[in-house]
């Protein structure tokens, strides 16, 4: 019999990723494609899970979520209708539900939509410690799955753009796509530029130079042809850290880094072409979405409205003259619509995730596929100043996995075995770390 580890764990949770990025490009609500990849991921959890594994998971990373699903949970817990006097407007106060004398009201304005939100999240938090759970080795051979994905939007797009500068496509999935996969051009482009780290880990350190340099330059180009501002320009601050970040310990000559920043320079003038100062914020728009959230948070700080219910809440805040037929569904900018969402105990788990991933900075200096990652997730985060990309089930999947490369312990104690000790001629012992640029 042999002794080689089972790899089926693997495979499984690498296939729901794939399927995460083929059909979970949506943002709205009630999608049976969400459903199925949540199922999935849940399912695939539940079974890698249920095994033993060496792999810990750090207590702090598993507290943040235990605590992120209990406020969901709390929002939808019948709660006595007099905690509620005075912490939210009363056009905001949710159906009570009486039992007997006592009368009881939700945090959740919509307790259906806040049910909705508590899936997608378990689902999430589910395929993270899963991948916790995986061994070292295991991690990056995810990354096939992911590069998968992102070539299949890729194809998508390629054809669109070639097509067409407005391409529709409706009734493949149950939401009309318009870019790669995705309903929003703008969630495209985020999953574009969160691969470019990891395309330039594989050209610098897995000696795949040529197609690294290849699938950048048909990144970048898909980038701009995507047409959105902020992923254009997120693109290039991207590919120019990754560079100067990851080849630090790579073995790439400095011809070839130079040709990249050569390459890089063309690209920047392509993305400010896209840039037009007076469409980046006309009379109204993402400014305006912000100042009237701001105004809902102040209101509902407390307890927020419910996780799920922006578009519901937002409308009562909105100005008569700012109504139109199209309607604001999101806040386009991620921290704001949380925090009206989830009021201060949601603005004190974004502050300590960002304080949890700020000391993991300094733990993975040393692993260049943990620093590809870091790069990743902060971009994706930066992005969220201006649009919602984690309200998809393809980005959320996406972060999860990046997220437990960061938090992954087997990479630092796969450095600490790899440390020898060698003693140099006058007798003296060294630690000398090998193999970290392989």
């Amino acid at each position: 019999m042999s002794d080689r580890p089972s790899e089926w764990d693997k495979y499984l949770l690498g296939s729901v990723l794939f399927i995460s990025l083929l059909i979970g490009g949506g943002t709205a609500s009630a999608l049976y494609t969400d459903s199925l990849i949540q199922v999935a991921a849940i399912i695939s959890a539940a079974a890698v899970l249920s095994q033993t594994s060496g792999q810990s998971i750090p207590r702090s990373v598993l507290w943040l979520l235990v605590f992120a699903v209990a406020l969901v949970i709390l929002q939808i817990v019948p709660l006595p209708a007099a905690i509620f006097n005075g912490l939210r407007p009363e056009l905001l106060l949710a159906d009570s539900w009486a039992a007997g004398e006592t009368r009881f009201r939700f945090v959740s304005v919509g307790v259906g939509r806040t049910i909705e939100c508590l899936l997608y999240l378990l689902a999430s938090t589910a395929f993270f410690l899963s991948v916790m759970r995986l061994r070292t080795e295991q991690i990056p051979a995810l990354l096939p799955f992911f590069f998968v994905g992102v070539i299949c939007n890729g194809l998508a797009g390629a054809i669109q753009y070639s097509l067409s500068d407005d391409v529709a496509i409706e009734g493949l999935l149950p939401f009309t796509i318009y870019a790669g996969l995705f309903a929003n051009p703008n969630h495209l482009s985020a999953l574009l530029f969160v691969s470019i780290p990891f395309v330039l880990y594989y050209g610098l350190f897995r000696g795949h130079l040529l197609s690294g340099s290849l699938g950048l330059i048909t990144l970048l180009v898909l980038l701009l042809a995507a047409g959105s501002r902020a992923g254009a320009l997120i693109g290039l601050a991207i590919t120019v850290l990754s560079v100067v970040f990851l080849s630090a310990r790579s073995r790439v000559s400095g011809f070839s880094i130079l040709a990249i920043f050569v390459g890089l320079s063309a690209y920047t003038i392509g993305a400010w072409t896209k840039i037009d100062a007076d469409a980046i914020d006309p009379a109204f728009g993402r400014g305006e979405f912000a100042r009237t959230t701001v105004e809902g948070i102040q209101d509902n700080l407390a307890t927020g409205v419910g996780f799920g219910n922006f578009q519901k809440a937002y409308q009562i805040y909105e100005k008569e003259e700012m109504i139109f037929k199209k309607y604001v569904n999101h806040a386009h900018n991620d921290y704001l619509e949380i925090a009206f969402e989830g009021g201060v105990p949601a603005i004190t788990l974004m502050v300590l995730y960002f304080g949890v991933l700020f000391v993991a900075l300094s733990r993975i200096r040393r692993d260049p596929l943990q620093k590809a990652a870091f790069l990743s997730v902060s971009f994706l985060l930066i992005h969220s100043l201006v649009d919602y990309p984690l309200r998809t089930e393809a980005l959320a999947m996406t972060f999860a996995y990046m997220n437990a490369i960061i938090f992954h312990k087997g990479f630092a104690e796969r450095l600490s075995r790899k440390e020898v000790i060698e003693i140099d001629h006058n007798g003296d012992k060294l630690l000398v770390p090998i193999g970290t640029s392989s």
